[in-house]
């Protein structure tokens, strides 16, 4: 089975994406944020309101080129999923583009899958955060979860 994958197409140089994916994530992805995604070994916690939320190991980081990272604890507390906790053991990789003043934006989600119940909401969530971190890096403003 394929892992989600998504290409986005920004109008913003390679540094700027990058520092959005590490220094700027309450900007464009949740503002309940809690620790640091700077480094390598880094651990934070991303908040959707009280019953969703996802912990984040960096596990890997290549400034303005590759960071991945390693869900470690998650849960998705909605009664249209029966295994809340799907996103465990998963991986989120960023490969970052650079196109001259642009850069393309390579997300992979290893183990989000289609034969997973969250594939559908959750690739949703994807679409929806991808699309807040275009409008952050193009224009200074995301549309992140508030909350």
């Amino acid at each position: 089975m394929e892992n989600y994958s998504d290409l986005i197409k920004l109008n913003a140089p390679a540094d700027k994406v990058f520092d959005a994916l590490t220094n700027e994530i309450p900007l464009w992805w949740t503002e309940m944020f809690e620790g640091s995604a700077n480094n390598k070994n880094d651990a934070f916690t991303v908040r959707f309101g009280e019953t969703i939320y996802k912990t984040i190991l960096v596990k890997e980081i290549t400034n303005n080129l590759k960071i991945v990272w390693s869900v470690t604890d998650s849960l998705i507390n909605i009664p249209e999923l029966k295994n809340q906790t799907e996103w465990i053991g998963t991986s989120i990789e960023w490969e970052i583009i650079p196109q001259g003043s642009k850069t393309e934006l390579l997300l992979t989600h290893i183990g989000l899958r289609p034969d997973i119940e969250c594939y559908d909401i959750c690739t949703t969530g994807w679409k929806q955060f991808t699309n807040s971190l275009k409008l952050f890096v193009e224009t200074g403003k995301g549309n992140p979860f508030k909350q």
